[in-house]
């Protein structure tokens, strides 16, 4: 208790010369802004890669098996053998090709899947972006396409749109493709490449246009219990499937996204836990500099009884003190800053109308996710950073010698 009262009159002392003064508040800002950018940023990489999990793997498949060379037959039977599988949580058949989206003369590729609407659901959760329409009406002779075709082509929803489809079952190899005749019902806007590239339509059209039988597909995506874990999931279930297929998880197609974002959040991380080690560090020059102002303190204490490890936890107690104080209000700035995020960047760029985000990431917004971990983490590395700061400026007061400070004054 004494060493916190004398680390406490030494901090509130007047007797301190403007630059000593000056050093300590540079290193309690210094570790409050570090704090707070890192809170910040931290939050901002949890923010893209909840996304990543909630929006764009709950739309791409996350587990896939599509067929190399014959079509699988009875899909039913091969989904339900999915199904039975511990860590799927549904299964479902689909066809993916690419084909041309034409309209009035315009062309434009897209990734065209045919599903099933009814069970489409369990596996992908594209149906909550679809403007103008939902998956239940994707009956035979309709399709949704991505907002951004859609604004390409300039079609709306109501529009009789032609989809150009290879037709692989021609003698010729450059036989003009198969024509199919749709009505746009909905469009999908998503945010991001998907909405540039996904065309949906009911699955009987494409076993139509592609020669197969109704229970016929040439894929199967499921969704997983742990999307994490996609690949193991899918190589285990696909054991058990009888017909040769290519094991695909989402790994394959969206996995650098997943690892960029985890090599930022490292780099994020390293980066700011130096300037976080260097304000920390500042705390040294601060402390060796206020330890020699208060020598003739230090030595009336040490005449008057005080011992080393009183003198030694003072000054150490003063510099943690200093980046407690820091750390302390740079959580408060970070986490307020972290909450409110997403709401000052749509303010920044919906008045400027110029969005970054905008058709380059899997979102056109600033998310943001504070993990309550991470704060406690960043306080912990700044307390640890904070007390070896304070060792050797407080050991050296602990070396004052009282006869020759007080013989000199």
């Amino acid at each position: 208790m004494l060493s916190l009262y004398l680390s406490k009159r030494f901090r509130q002392s007047k007797q301190k010369t403007g630059f000593v003064s000056l050093l300590s508040k540079a290193s309690t800002l210094g570790v409050m802004l570090g704090v707070a950018v890192l809170i910040i940023a931290l939050s901002v990489i949890n923010g893209f890669e909840q996304q990543l999990e909630e929006r764009l793997l709950s739309v791409v498949p996350q587990v896939s098996y599509q067929a190399p060379y014959d079509p699988i037959d009875d899909w039913q039977a091969k989904v339900a053998l999915l199904n039975q599988h511990p860590r799927i949580v549904a299964a479902a058949p689909e066809i993916n090709l690419t084909a041309m989206v034409q309209f009035k003369g315009q062309l434009k590729a897209a990734q065209l899947k045919g599903v099933q609407p009814s069970i489409h659901t369990e596996v992908s959760s594209v149906s909550r972006y679809i403007q103008g329409g939902n998956l239940d009406e994707l009956v035979p002779g309709s399709l949704i396409l991505g907002n951004r075709i859609a604004e390409r082509l300039n079609v709306n929803v109501g529009d009789k749109v032609t989809l150009l489809v290879a037709n692989k079952h021609a003698e010729q190899p450059l036989a003009a493709p198969k024509r199919m005749s749709t009505t746009l019902i909905g469009v999908v806007k998503m945010g991001g490449p998907i909405d540039e590239s996904i065309a949906l339509v009911n699955l009987a059209d494409l076993q139509s246009a592609l020669g197969l039988k109704p229970s016929q597909t040439t894929g199967l995506r499921a969704k997983v219990q742990d999307v994490f874990d996609a690949h193991q999931i899918a190589m285990t279930a696909g054991s058990r499937l009888p017909d040769l297929v290519y094991v695909n998880s989402w790994f394959r197609t969206q996995g650098s996204l997943y690892q960029d974002i985890q090599m930022v959040r490292t780099i994020v991380f390293l980066v700011v836990f130096l300037i976080i080690a260097v304000a920390s560090f500042n705390i040294v020059s601060s402390m060796v500099m206020e330890v020699k102002e208060k020598q003739a303190n230090i030595a009336i204490l040490k005449t008057m009884g005080a011992k080393d490890r009183t003198i030694f936890a003072t000054f150490a107690m003063q510099g943690v003190g200093y980046a407690l104080i820091g750390a302390l209000f740079g959580t408060v700035i970070g986490v307020l800053l972290a909450i409110n995020l997403p709401d000052l960047f749509n303010a920044i760029f919906s008045q400027s109308g110029s969005n970054p985000l905008a058709g380059v990431y899997f979102v056109e917004f600033l998310p943001s996710k504070l993990v309550w971990s991470d704060i406690l983490i960043t306080l912990g590395v700044t307390f640890i950073l904070a007390v070896l700061a304070s060792v050797y400026p407080a050991w050296q007061a602990t070396k004052t010698e009282p006869a020759s400070v007080l013989g000199n004054s």
